[in-house]
């Protein structure tokens, strides 16, 4: 079995790392730092961290302060609250002025389990993509994490990473590159293509296993990062497989398969399924019961791609 890790752990991790190296990195959090990991900074710089309690909006309009003064905030906290509740503050304080705010954004998706539908985000993705000058990356491991938050620090100008609670395989190594706006064929195959992010990565990885069995090549890619988007990788496999089936854990309407629609139809118009969570809330449950319950499982791909090929 391989070695699972969450991606807001590797996020707590790589954070300590680079206050190491950058003295003007300032980490913000909404009262969550155990949960959001960004405690792991706190317990080292602590003159450098600020619980700016149950307040994301106020968080946000400070991390635009902190930024506007040159220094290089990280604002945190659980993803439904950093695009729901702080929407006005990181549209007009954030994105609109362009200013160098890093958002990462925890607990995204259906996978927080449990803690039900007012904690789940699916419509994250959808509210940070629409947003000018926003960069949308949605790791698909603890190492890709760690690769792009250091390509997020790099980059001027507001970031939103969006990442899991639950663990997650680990499928990368730490020396993979990761380049913001690219995408990667992780599975090469001729007969049919699956596009996933964030924890479906892996799930599409079994996918295609499975189609294999039955004599099926598909081929798999890594698309990270949602904005802006490898619109060359998506055309180029539209081309070379006649279909594509897209698989992220938030909704199947704004999301990656939105996204990937968008760029079929405007360059290479083929059949587009989307596995992803429908037009509904999430619901309280563990992890697991939820991803069969909404249909995001390897079996639900492969029943994608037989539908997509039979109609061939």
């Amino acid at each position: 079995m391989k070695q699972k890790i969450a991606t807001r752990d590797a996020y707590g991790e790589v954070l300590v790392e680079l206050g190491k190296k950058n003295s003007s990195i300032v980490v913000l959090d909404a009262d969550l730092s155990k949960s959001t990991k960004t405690a792991d900074f706190k317990e080292v710089f602590p003159q450098r961290f600020f619980n700016m309690g149950v307040a994301e909006a106020d968080m946000m309009g400070t991390a635009a302060g902190f930024a506007a003064a040159g220094l290089l905030p990280f604002a945190s906290t659980f993803a439904v609250f950093a695009a729901g509740r702080a929407y006005d503050q990181v549209r007009n304080s954030i994105a609109y002025t362009g200013l160098n705010v890093k958002i990462v954004a925890t607990h995204a998706g259906i996978t927080v389990g449990e803690d039900g539908s007012s904690h789940q985000s699916v419509e994250d993705i959808a509210i940070m993509r629409v947003m000018p000058n926003m960069t949308v990356i949605v790791p698909a491991d603890g190492p890709e994490t760690k690769k792009a938050v250091e390509a997020a620090v790099e980059l001027n100008g507001p970031v939103y990473v969006r990442l899991g609670r639950m663990g997650v395989p680990v499928l990368f190594s730490e020396e993979e590159p990761f380049v913001i706006g690219k995408g990667k064929i992780i599975k090469d195959g001729s007969d049919i293509t699956i596009i996933a992010i964030g924890i479906m990565v892996s799930i599409a990885l079994e996918a295609a296993e499975t189609l294999l069995q039955q004599g099926v090549k598909a081929r798999v890619i890594n698309l990270p990062t949602l904005k802006p988007l490898d619109e060359e990788i998506i055309i180029r496999a539209a081309q070379e497989t006649g279909g594509i089936i897209t698989a992220e854990e938030h909704s199947i309407i704004g999301g990656l398969g939105g996204a990937v629609s968008e760029v079929t139809a405007e360059n290479c118009p083929v059949p587009v399924k989307r596995v992803g969570v429908r037009d509904t809330f999430g619901e309280s449950g563990s992890p697991e019961l939820l991803l069969e319950k909404y249909g995001l499982t390897s079996k639900n791909i492969v029943k994608a791609a037989q539908e997509l090929l039979n109609k061939r």
